[in-house]
C-alpha cells in the first residue's frame, strides 16, 4: 500500500510540472486555459468619440491623447469623428443626438461629445446629457465660473472644460513699460497715446467682442446679472451711452484677431486684446517678437471653454466617462493641453501645474498667473444679453 502510495504522489507531482502549473509554497494553482479563455471574453469596446472645431481637434484626440488611452486600455478601440469648426460644429452634434432620442433609440452611437458653450442651452433643454461629473475622478478640480454657467444655462454637473482659451491684453514692453493693471489705468493710458491701442471692435474674431463685452461689464457693474440672468432690459438702458464712450476712445481699429497681432508686431500699435493661444502660437513660430508680454487687468477679461459631455444614452457610457476622466486628469492636461498645445487646462489649473515643465511654467503662467485665472477670468453673457451687446456696440 506504501508503495502505491508513493507511485500516485509521485506521479501527481509529475503531472503538475509537465502542466506547467508548478506553484511555489502557499500559491494556489492556475489553470492557465482558463484564464485565456476570461481574457478572450474580455469585451472590446469601440468609443465613439465626436468633437467640434477644427481639425486641430481632431488630431489632438486621435493621434495623440487617444493613442495613449488606447494604450492604458488594450481592449478599447477609438472612433474621433470632427462635426466642423466653429457654433456650426456643435451645432451638428445637437442635431444628431436629438433625431436618435426622437427616434427612441435606446442606445445612442455617440459616447463623448467635445462641444461650444453656445449650444449647451439646447442640449440641456432638450434633455440630451448625463450628469456625470459628480461620478468623475476629477470632480475636485472642476471649480470655475464657465463649469457650472454657460451664457446664462446651468451646466454645472454636466460638463467638464477640456480647455479655456482666454483674452488678455498684449503689449510692446519696450513702449509699454508700466502696463495697466486696471481699466480705469487702460483708459487712461489710451487717451495719453492715441492710436496707440488696437482692437477689432466686434467684427472678425472674438478677441475685440470680448473687450467690449469687458468693458461694458466694468462700465455697468452688472456682471453676476449679465452673466447669470434672468434677463432684464432695464439693465440694457445705459449700454448706448457706455459704447458710445467706447467708441469715444482714441484707438486703432484693426482687421480681426491677426490684424490686431500684426499690427502690434509691426509697431503700429502698441496694445490690444488678444487669445492667449494665439499669442503664444504667433511667438513659437517666430511670427512675433518674443519679449511681447501679457497682461489680465482687472476685473478681467471673458473667455470660452469647450466642454467634455457624456451623452444621456450612450451605449459605452461607463467606457465614455472614463475617457473624460483620463481626458481632463492633471496628468493629461498637463501633457497634451498645457505641453503640446500650450492652451489653459480646463481644470484647477494649480492641479496641472506639478505635471508642466519649468519652460512651459514660465511661458503660459509667468504672466498670467493660475490665480490670475481664476480670479480674473470672465464668462460671456446670457444670450439675449450678448446679443443685444453687439448690436449696441453696433448702432451707438
Amino acid at each position: 500500500m506504501k508503495k502505491v502510495f508513493k507511485m500516485l504522489l509521485l506521479l501527481t507531482v509529475v503531472s503538475l510540472i509537465v502542466s506547467g502549473c508548478s506553484q511555489k509554497p502557499g500559491e494556489v494553482a492556475i489553470d492557465k486555459d482558463a484564464d485565456n479563455d476570461e481574457k478572450e471574453r474580455v469585451e472590446q469596446i469601440k468609443l465613439n468619440v465626436v468633437t467640434a472645431g477644427d481639425t486641430n481637434m481632431e488630431e489632438l484626440l486621435a493621434q495623440a491623447i487617444g493613442v495613449d488611452f488606447k494604450n492604458a486600455n488594450s481592449n478599447v478601440s477609438l472612433n474621433v469623428v470632427g462635426t466642423g469648426a466653429g457654433d456650426a460644429g456643435s451645432q451638428n452634434i445637437h442635431a444628431k443626438l436629438k433625431a436618435q432620442k426622437e427616434a427612441g433609440k435606446e442606445e445612442w452611437d455617440m459616447d463623448v461629445a467635445i462641444v461650444h458653450q453656445s449650444i449647451m442651452a439646447e442640449l440641456m433643454k432638450d434633455d440630451l446629457l448625463e450628469k456625470y461629473v459628480p461620478l468623475s475622478a476629477n470632480k475636485e478640480y472642476v471649480n470655475s465660473e464657465a463649469s457650472k454657467n454657460s451664457l446664462g444655462v446651468n451646466v454645472d454637473g454636466y460638463v467638464i472644460p477640456m480647455f479655456r482659451s482666454q483674452v488678455a491684453l498684449a503689449y510692446n514692453p519696450d513702449r509699454v513699460s508700466n502696463p495697466p493693471e486696471t481699466f480705469e489705468e487702460l483708459v487712461q493710458w489710451i487717451k495719453e497715446n492715441p492710436r496707440k491701442f488696437g482692437y477689432n471692435g466686434i467684427q472678425n474674431g472674438m478677441s475685440g467682442v470680448a473687450f467690449v463685452t469687458a468693458y461694458a461689464y466694468w462700465r455697468s457693474g452688472d456682471y453676476k446679472d449679465l452673466t447669470t440672468g434672468p434677463y432684464d432690459a432695464k439693465l440694457e438702458e445705459e449700454w448706448p451711452a457706455i459704447m458710445k464712450e467706447l467708441k469715444g476712445l482714441p484707438v486703432t481699429y484693426t482687421n480681426g484677431n491677426n490684424g490686431t497681432l500684426d499690427m502690434l508686431n509691426r509697431g503700429e500699435i502698441d496694445m490690444g486684446p488678444a487669445w492667449v493661444d494665439m499669442f503664444l502660437l504667433w511667438k513659437s513660430e517666430g511670427r512675433m517678437n518674443p519679449d511681447f508680454e501679457m497682461k489680465l487687468i482687472e476685473p478681467g477679461l471673458p473667455g470660452q471653454p469647450m466642454y467634455v459631455v457624456i451623452p444621456k444614452n450612450a451605449k459605452n457610457k461607463e467606457w465614455g466617462i472614463k475617457f473624460a476622466d483620463y481626458l481632463t486628469s492633471p496628468e493629461i492636461q498637463g501633457k497634451y493641453i498645457v505641453e503640446r498645445n500650450t492652451w489653459y487646462p480646463g481644470i484647477d489649473a494649480s492641479a496641472v501645474l506639478p505635471f508642466i515643465s519649468k519652460d512651459s511654467e514660465e511661458k503660459l503662467f509667468k504672466e498670467i498667473t493660475a490665480d490670475d485665472l481664476a480670479q480674473k477670468s470672465q464668462v460671456f453673457p446670457i444670450v439675449e444679453f450678448f446679443n443685444n451687446l453687439k448690436t449696441a456696440y453696433e448702432i451707438n
